[in-house]
């Protein structure tokens, strides 16, 4: 749930990253980190949450062009959960307060059971949160379209977006920062359109 923090006069946005262990969630965060163009002092740390063999990164920035919600300027917070099963507790603590998700799958034909099994785990984490993909603003990323063992995006599509609602999906090579803005953009344009949204309806 997205935090007003009236003292700053910003409104904090969580992002999660979702997707199967080395699909490229941390290379879509560091991508990020290491070019996002925000203004000056307004980019944090790149905190790494390591375990034993996997990690959660975390970083938050304001971008120059951030947009005012009735006076607040929007802080973006993005998390990557652990791509491994066995931390999925940690998973569940990540998607706590999530606003929106960027599903990072991996486009080797090899990966897809584990796309598929990693999607219905979030499915199932949001549920146990009380929450839905129906509720939260999400898009897809099928990434490492630059392997020569890629499947068709239709077959990823298929398996992962074949819904009544189907959410946007975009093609990445994150190693090389194909596809890394555009997805960040999209899902960032889906929050703040919901939120002012939402906003309206309460002045109404």
């Amino acid at each position: 749930m997205a935090i007003i923090n009236q003292a700053t006069k910003e409104l904090q946005v969580k992002i999660v990253y979702y997707g199967p262990a080395l699909g490229g969630k941390t290379t879509n965060l560091v991508q990020v980190h290491n070019n996002v163009q925000t203004a000056q002092g307004s980019k944090g740390k790149l905190v790494s949450l390591a375990t034993s063999s996997d990690r959660t990164l975390f970083f938050d920035f304001l971008p120059i062009e951030a947009v005012a919600i009735k006076g607040y300027k929007t802080k973006f917070q993005l998390y990557t959960v652990p791509g491994q099963v066995i931390y999925n507790t940690t998973r569940q603590l990540v998607l706590r307060g999530v606003d929106g998700i960027v599903f990072v799958a991996d486009s080797q034909y090899e990966k897809m059971p584990d796309n598929v099994q990693s999607f219905a785990n979030l499915e199932d984490n949001l549920k146990s949160l009380n929450l839905s993909l129906s509720e939260i603003p999400y898009v897809l990323q099928y990434n490492k379209r630059d392997l020569p063992t890629a499947a068709p995006v239709e077959y990823l599509e298929y398996l992962l977006n074949n819904r009544e609602t189907q959410a946007p999906s975009f093609t990445a090579a994150a190693s090389s920062c194909q596809g890394v803005f555009e997805t960040l953009n999209m899902i960032t344009r889906m929050l703040l359109h919901k939120f002012i949204n939402e906003s309206q309806r309460r002045v109404a």
